[in-house]
C-alpha cells in the first residue's frame, strides 16, 4: 500500500525525500510527503509509513544521528566543558513524534546559572546502553539516564534529580537551586 502512496508523488519529491531519509531528517521527508501527497489522500499517517518504508529502502546507508555517549568519561568531559560550575546533574523528559519518549542528561551550573546539554537518551541508546538488561516495566530510557546521570553526579560530588523517574512526564518537579548562604557582616 505505501508503494502505491510512494508512486502518486512526483519524481523531484521523491528525490527530496530521499535525500532527507539518507540525512536521517525524518520529519522533514515526512513533511514534504505529507504536504505534497496531501491532494492526492496521502495524510499524515501514510506519510509516516512512506517515510518508514523509504529507510527501510536505503537501509545502512542512511546516516543515522549517533547516539549520545553514556560512559562516564565521556559525560565528564562533557560537562567539564560546561560554561559554569555543575552543581547538580539532572535527567528530565521529552518526547516528540519521531523518538517517543526520551530523556536528555543536563548539568545544571552556576556562574552563570543555567543547564547544559550532556546526552539524549533516546530508547534505542538506553537499549544498547543497557545490553539487553531487564529494566522491570520501567522505560529503557529513564533507567540508562538514571544510571549514568547518578554515577556522573557521584563522580562530580554533586546532587542528582530525577523528577519522574518510574513514569514518562515532561512536566515533573525540576532540580531547586539553593541559594547561596548570604554572607554575614
Amino acid at each position: 500500500m505505501t508503494r502505491n502512496w510512494w508512486d502518486l508523488l512526483p519524481a523531484g519529491i521523491r528525490e527530496q525525500v530521499d535525500g532527507y531519509v539518507l540525512q536521517d531528517a525524518r520529519m522533514r521527508a515526512v513533511r514534504v510527503v505529507f504536504e505534497a501527497g496531501r491532494a492526492r489522500g496521502v495524510g499524515l499517517h501514510e506519510a509516516q509509513l512512506v517515510v518508514h518504508e523509504r529507510y527501510l529502502h536505503h537501509g545502512d546507508r542512511v546516516a543515522l544521528t549517533p547516539d549520545s555517549p553514556l560512559d562516564l568519561e565521556s559525560l565528564a568531559a562533557l560537562a567539564a566543558g560546561a560554561p559554569g560550575r555543575v552543581v547538580a546533574v539532572e535527567a528530565v523528559w521529552d518526547g516528540d513524534t519521531v523518538h517517543d519518549w526520551f530523556v536528555d542528561l543536563l548539568a545544571v551550573t552556576a556562574d552563570p546559572a543555567g543547564e547544559y546539554p550532556l546526552a539524549t537518551v533516546y530508547r534505542g541508546t538506553a537499549v544498547r546502553y543497557l545490553g539487553g538488561e531487564d529494566v522491570g516495566g520501567r522505560h529503557p530510557s529513564a533507567v540508562a539516564a538514571d544510571r549514568a546521570g547518578r554515577e556522573l553526579a557521584a563522580h562530580l560530588a554533586v546532587p542528582f534529580h530525577f523528577g519522574s523517574p518510574e513514569t514518562p512526564d515532561d512536566d515533573a518537579p525540576r532540580y531547586v537551586r539553593a541559594d547561596p548562604p548570604s554572607p554575614r557582616r
